[in-house]
């Protein structure tokens, strides 16, 4: 069994149709499908060309994802992320559980810090409630474009996102994009680029964070997720082995690129059966 543990609704120009035949082609069971709601001037506007027809609500609102559930229930697993500053928020995701069935709090990116007490409140909630919940970590970079923003950033650091772990040692945090994944090598790139690429110098951020928080968690979709088992891949395997149990396969593109950076690997059958499906399951278990 494999399951796309990351991606979204009508995203980089797939309607369900062709959502559904990349499953297909790409031997995938069920994918988790998580919203991005958020204001306007939070998001970048560069992202707009792969986002069908941004609302109100963000760039994918949940009743994107609502519409491809209820089309084809076997094929998806619901995640819904409120902006934690609103007052509503806690209210509203409890009403989607309830009404809805959302079983994942994602995606969270917003413009803020994690330990944000607004954000702490709400992961406090999904570890009471047994939810796991997807972040997005982005440092500010700068870039030639300065209009309206010269960068995006989410999350605020690794550093917020640690204390976060600490103040919700209850809460499954599962970790994504290129922020966090660049730091699993152990210098001060992260500050300058997404996707950095060469050997990768051991006992970066990541890798101290995996080791010393349990409740954290590698949502290994995107070209970031990708890139850091790729681009050393002796690391990437020894780095696959040793958090096996806590490494889950996700895809936010549609391709095949992360199934094919694993099974080159050589990795035991075991291993590759929790990072396509185990580990997931264990979070949110198959209701059939």
């Amino acid at each position: 069994m494999i399951i796309d543990a990351h991606n979204h609704p009508d995203w980089r120009h797939h309607d369900l149709n062709a959502f559904l035949k990349d499953m297909n082609q790409c031997r995938i069971d069920k994918t988790w499908l998580l919203s991005w709601e958020s204001p306007q001037d939070e998001y970048d506007p560069h992202a707009i060309p792969v986002i069908t027809d941004p609302g109100p609500r963000g760039p994918i609102p949940f009743a994107r994802c609502l519409s491809y559930a209820e089309r084809c229930p076997e094929r998806f697993i619901l995640g819904f992320s409120p902006d934690p500053r609103r007052p509503e928020a806690i209210d509203q995701l409890q009403a989607m559980m309830d009404i809805y069935g959302v079983r994942i709090c994602g995606e969270f990116k917003f413009r803020l810090m994690f330990d944000n007490p607004d954000a702490i409140r709400l992961f406090r909630f999904c570890g009471e409630r047994g939810l796991p919940v997807t972040i997005h970590l982005d440092y500010e970079l700068q870039r030639p474009s300065k209009y309206p923003r010269p960068s995006y950033w989410y999350g605020g650091s690794h550093e917020s996102l640690e204390r976060a772990l600490e103040l919700c040692p209850d809460t499954v945090i599962l970790a994504h994009a290129p922020g966090f994944w660049a730091r699993i090598s152990n210098d001060d790139r992260y500050l300058q680029e997404s996707y950095p690429k060469g050997k990768v110098i051991p006992e970066g951020k990541v890798v101290q964070m995996l080791r010393k928080y349990p409740n954290l968690y590698g949502d290994l979709s995107g070209g970031s997720g990708h890139n850091a088992l790729a681009r050393d891949p002796e690391f990437g395997r020894e780095f696959v082995l040793e958090f096996q149990d806590r490494l889950l396969y996700g895809r936010d593109l549609f391709d095949n690129r992360h199934q094919e950076v694993l099974q080159v690997m050589d990795l035991p059958d075991d291993v590759l059966e929790k990072v396509f499906s185990g580990n997931a399951l264990r979070l949110v278990p198959d209701k059939g």
